[in-house]
């Protein structure tokens, strides 16, 4: 495979020290690999922090801003960050308010946030953690007990970020953000699979006539293999599953993501089918974003994330968000 880099031993540092040089808005701190909101800690203001294996880009770090996150801590190729990442985030963040943590539900993100958590709150620092595990494809997967947790992290993060910079306590946020959760679904597609720098192939195999619908953001397995399939019947079938599990009774807020190496000709086209989906099950829809959110590095895909919302999470969704891969109402 042909990739755009130096040495796979360095590719997120070299990945990060371009973010920097890109988004002088934000202080990169690529030996330590915490990326902060310049200006933190605001005061009277509680802090997010969350964080993640790279190659989910832009999860977590083009998330971090005016209205979503106060810091990330990006590991490795889809590794965990180590406790002492999201350690000194939070001590970067805290302003005596406390600070949230926000944890896609992977084994290692949540043993080292848990650790991070005593850490910090010996040092001082007041910390809640909300779990995300949104993906209704499978229950239990090589990196999990339970549920995934993938695209609803960017709901969790938009919502609860903006209830955080409006001046909400730490109780407050860490509620809206678990309610965000509980009130979406997920499911994947893969119509290839991904290729770390590590390895420099591709990680699973997958014919080029199949699909695998339920796919994990690491590549791993979903419900089943299938006979590639047009937009319309993927459309169904991730609409299907999340609505099905979900069962919603009010209107709701769309992510139709696309896993890195799918280009927005074919998402926008397959949001249209979605969009058809949700109409036919008469789940009213507010709000939609299109575009590569939650990657699998190269992996060509999607993935469809609903959210059902009440007024005050819908005006939380609409307020101001300025981050490098976010930004309205600024």
């Amino acid at each position: 495979m042909k990739m755009l880099i130096n040495v796979a031993e360095t590719v997120v540092a070299d990945a990060l020290r371009g973010f920097a040089s890109a988004h002088p808005e934000l202080t990169v701190d690529v030996e330590h690999r915490v990326i902060v909101r310049r200006g933190a800690p605001y005061e009277g203001k509680v802090g997010l922090v969350s964080g993640g294996g790279s190659g989910h880009e832009p999860l977590h770090g083009g998330f971090v801003g005016r209205g979503m996150l106060d810091a990330a801590c990006p590991g490795e190729v889809f590794t965990s960050p180590v406790p002492d990442q999201m350690v000194r985030a939070a001590a970067a963040v805290d302003s005596g308010a406390g600070v949230l943590f926000v944890v896609k539900n992977y084994t290692g993100d949540v043993l080292n946030f848990d650790m991070a958590a005593e850490l910090a709150e010996d040092e001082g620092v007041q910390i809640a953690k909300v779990l995300v595990n949104d993906d209704v494809a499978v229950t239990d997967s090589l990196y999990t007990a339970g549920r995934r947790g993938t695209g609803a992290t960017l709901f969790v993060e938009k919502i609860a970020g903006a209830a955080a910079e409006e001046g909400a306590p730490l109780d407050r946020v860490a509620s809206i953000a678990r309610q965000v959760n509980e009130n979406s679904r997920s499911f994947g597609v893969a119509l290839s699979a991904c290729s770390t720098p590590a390895k420099g192939s591709p990680t699973f195999d997958l014919p080029g006539g199949e699909l695998e619908l339920g796919v994990g953001i690491h590549g791993e397995p979903g419900r089943e293999r299938r006979p590639m399939m047009t937009s319309g019947e993927i459309a169904d079938a991730a609409v299907d599953a999340v609505a099905t599990d979900l069962n919603p009774d009010g209107p709701v807020i769309a992510l139709v993501n696309g896993m890195g190496a799918t280009p927005l000709l074919e998402l926008y086209g397959f949001n249209a089918e979605v969009q058809r989906a949700l109409t036919e099950r008469q789940i009213p829809v507010l709000r939609t974003l299109v575009g590569n959110y939650v990657t699998s590095l190269d992996m060509a895909g999607c993935s469809v994330t609903i959210c059902q919302v009440d007024e005050d999470l819908l005006r939380l969704w609409d307020a101001p968000v300025a981050t490098p891969a976010l930004r309205w109402g600024c």
